[in-house]
């Protein structure tokens, strides 16, 4: 490593306490880690450019295995009471409190975001454990009558089975553990696949994990872990003994992802790309805007599906904003995640920084005008090639690169004059349809923006930026987003089988619609 004598022995610290090692094997069915005899990932830190440790991955042999042992543990799992499964989720998120510094700084240095933000994506883990607890003792049907005298009809919910976890870098703890704590209150195991390039995060957490279950008699294969690259996602896609496969990131990913599970007549849950707005009306408060727009914009340097892209700015106020947007940008300060002085880590990786250059680069080309310029940083704590600055563009709605979303800190400026519909039309303009906002102390343009002929997205906020998304609402979104729907409200349904039952308490067998059958 080699960014400040600091941090590789805090890391390596950081590291021991939770049970990774230089080098690891990435193939986990609970308590027990196959040698992992597939290729071998190497877990490189985009603060410092330095190999952090590498994770040996499955082979179709070990998956085959994993499977099998998943699947066993469902025959057991299913049965378990529902508040019985809660109990032990409770207890997972008691052992995330007491490790939550420390895989706090596992995240940020793996994947580069601020060690604040590394904290809240353990603290999102925590909060979806407390809503699945409670959860355990909610998984409820309906009751409805019958048409036919003496009966009685409901529905229930039953797990599926196998749940299928395919994560991206940019969260790479807690959207496994959005699905995965739902999933085992529902009755289901789960099979994670995390992204390989943040595979350490991910035996973090099924090390924590393990030492909970196997305090409570869990099955071996209620969590299991399947490190690798691309065929894994693939393994996973097309087997028939997968009911439902959960999946997080690319829109083209989530295509390849649906359409294989589709043929298949599987389910598959897709969270896939974003290119938000925010929408800055004559009428907002412009110092809370302010801030919702910087963070959303620069927050995990731009890598959140949730990353506000856009700002919809009237006219009225459009040199007012901009002129306290370059202020704001003039203060951030870039550089190591984990020194909380700093607001903006590094990108992922040097391919990412090219789709960056790329991205400002055809922004120029397409006739946008850099209003704050970007431009990656070298020298003395950049020596990894991942930081660049955040950049801010003069653009147009129409033009194709604005139309895109890229995964970096690039923020597209956008201009309107008439009144709020048009703001709406332009942000719904779009392929994608995550998240949206709109500052403005308006009640008629709030609510016009939440009405069925407002935003088009999944989330639709009201004078708070774009990402952030609290684990009780239900997170996803429309269009070429997805439509997936994970975390809060009734998203435990994606993870169960609905059945309806009938029961024929009376000494007869009337038949429905009035049919009659006699012999």
């Amino acid at each position: 490593m080699s960014s400040s004598t600091l941090t590789a022995p805090r890391i390596a610290d950081v590291l021991e306490r939770l049970g990774v090692h230089a080098s690891n094997s990435g193939v986990s069915t609970g308590t027990q880690w196959k040698k992992g005899e597939g290729i071998t990932l190497e877990s490189q830190s985009p603060v410092d450019g330095g190999l952090i440790g590498s994770v040996r991955s499955a082979n179709k042999v070990e998956y085959e295995q994993v499977v099998a042992t998943a699947q066993q543990a469902f025959l057991e799992w299913r049965t378990w009471p529902a508040p019985k499964r809660g109990e032990v989720v409770r207890q997972l998120g008691e052992e995330l409190r007491r490790h939550k510094a420390d895989l706090g700084k596992l995240v940020s240095f793996e994947m580069g975001k601020s060690y604040q933000e590394g904290l809240g994506e353990v603290q999102e883990m925590i909060d979806i454990c407390d809503f699945a607890v409670g959860l355990s003792r909610q998984l409820h049907g309906l009751t409805m009558h019958s048409e036919r005298p003496e009966h009685r009809m409901y529905e229930q919910w039953h797990p599926y089975g196998l749940v299928a976890v395919i994560t991206a870098f940019n969260f790479p703890v807690a959207v496994w553990s959005w699905n995965a704590a739902l999933a085992w209150v529902c009755g289901d195991v789960t099979i994670w696949k995390p992204s390989e390039k943040t595979p350490l995060c991910s035996i973090a957490c099924q090390h924590i994990t393990a030492q909970v279950f196997k305090r409570n008699g869990v099955p071996e294969g209620v969590s299991c872990i399947v490190n690798g690259g691309r065929e894994v996602g693939e393994w996973l896609s097309n087997d028939p003994r997968i009911p439902l496969v959960s999946a997080t990131g690319s829109t083209r990913m989530g295509k390849a992802v649906g359409a294989t599970v589709g043929q298949r007549l599987g389910r598959s849950l897709l969270e896939l790309g974003g290119n938000n707005a925010i929408i800055i009306s004559d009428k907002a408060d412009l110092e809370m805007a302010l801030i919702g727009c910087v963070f959303g914009a620069v927050g995990t340097a731009g890598q959140r599906c949730t990353s506000t892209r856009r700002l919809i700015i009237h006219d009225k106020v459009y040199d007012v904003f901009k002129q306290k947007l370059v202020n704001a940008y003039g203060q951030l300060r870039i550089g190591d995640p984990l020194d909380e002085k700093n607001h903006v880590g590094p990108l992922i990786d040097k391919a990412a920084v090219t789709m960056y250059v790329n991205a400002l680069n055809s922004a120029q080309e397409q006739g946008g005008s850099l209003l704050v310029e970007g431009g990656v940083l070298s020298g003395s704590g950049y020596e990894s090639g991942c930081y660049v600055r955040p950049a801010v563009v003069e653009a147009r709605a129409d033009m194709a690169i604005v139309q895109e979303e890229t995964f970096a800190p690039i923020l597209y400026l956008l201009r309107y004059s008439g009144d709020i519909h048009e703001a709406i039309a332009i942000q719904n303009d779009v392929k994608q349809g995550l998240s949206s906002a709109i500052m403005t102390l308006d009640l008629r343009e709030a609510e016009r923006f939440l009405s069925a002929s407002g935003s088009d997205c999944g989330i639709a906020n009201v004078n708070i930026g774009t990402s952030g998304a609290e684990i009780g609402g239900a997170f996803g979104g429309e269009k070429e987003t997805g439509g997936g729907r994970e975390s809060g409200s009734d998203a435990w349904k994606t993870y169960m089988r609905r059945q309806t039952n009938t029961i024929n308490y009376g000494s007869k067998l009337p038949l429905a619609q009035g049919i009659t059958f006699d012999l």
